[in-house]
């Protein structure tokens, strides 16, 4: 069978844009694997879901009836330990759930406004 002449360089072109396109994709264009993606999805609900039970575990520290003794706690405590204090006191604790959560202690610190700013 007798290709014409243009046909090598064609397919030649067609495979270097292929490979192209899909390196610049995924390096500039914003393209992500399936994978990527379920990752970005999972982190994004997680982030949400902590953002949503923070007024929670602000309420939690606010009617605690050893509230002033917690808080003298916490604020003794050295900045990265603060996330370990307010797990101990249970506030990171949802009902219905018997350990603490660590990513909602941090933001719970936030939240409780330690340092009055």
């Amino acid at each position: 069978m007798n290709l014409p002449e243009w046909i090598k360089p064609g397919i030649y072109g067609a495979l270097i844009g292929a490979a192209a396109v899909t390196i610049l994709g995924f390096s500039w264009g914003g393209w992500v694997t399936h994978r990527a993606a379920g990752e970005m999805a999972d982190d994004m609900a997680q982030d949400a879901s902590i953002a949503a039970l923070v007024p929670v575990c602000v309420e939690m520290a606010r009617t605690d009836p050893n509230r002033a003794e917690q808080l003298a706690i916490i604020q003794a405590a050295s900045t990265y330990q603060r996330r370990d204090a307010v797990m101990e006191a249970g506030w990171a604790t949802m009902p219905g759930s018997e350990t603490a959560n660590r990513d909602l202690a941090l933001a719970c610190v936030a939240g409780l406004d330690l340092d009055g700013s």
